[in-house]
């Protein structure tokens, strides 16, 4: 079993910064293939922030492009995002995603969530 812990959420004043970690742990033989972040404001559904595969490319939901940026550390099962000149509609629970792909097939699993209010 994987584990995924989150942190760095926490309360940033509109056009501010923040830095969310997650960190895998666990049963964990390779690096994971897809690593990534959603985030899900009430009401609305869950959608994809940004993710980066094992070899280092990325990919933005529009609304953040430019503004944030998506890296891992292979060596740690870690990744990142650093969030930059934040908007109220940022103001989400953001979630750490992980992908591997096993002879089993793929594993998905997910973080507890943490909380990023931005606040204008």
């Amino acid at each position: 079993q994987v584990q995924l812990v989150e942190s760095g959420g926490g309360l940033a004043q509109a056009g501010g910064s923040l830095r969310l970690s997650c960190a895998a742990s666990g049963s964990i033989s390779s690096m994971a293939a897809v690593m990534g972040w959603y985030r899900q404001a009430p009401g609305k559904q869950r959608e994809l922030v940004a993710n980066i595969i094992s070899g280092g490319s990325t990919n933005y939901a529009e609304s953040v492009k430019g503004r944030f940026a998506i890296s891992r550390d292979n060596a740690k099962n870690t990744v990142y995002l650093q969030m930059n000149s934040l908007e109220s509609e940022d103001t989400a629970e953001y979630y750490c995603n992980a992908v591997w792909i096993t002879y089993r097939g793929t594993q998905t699993y997910w973080g507890q969530g943490t909380q990023v209010t931005v606040s204008s």
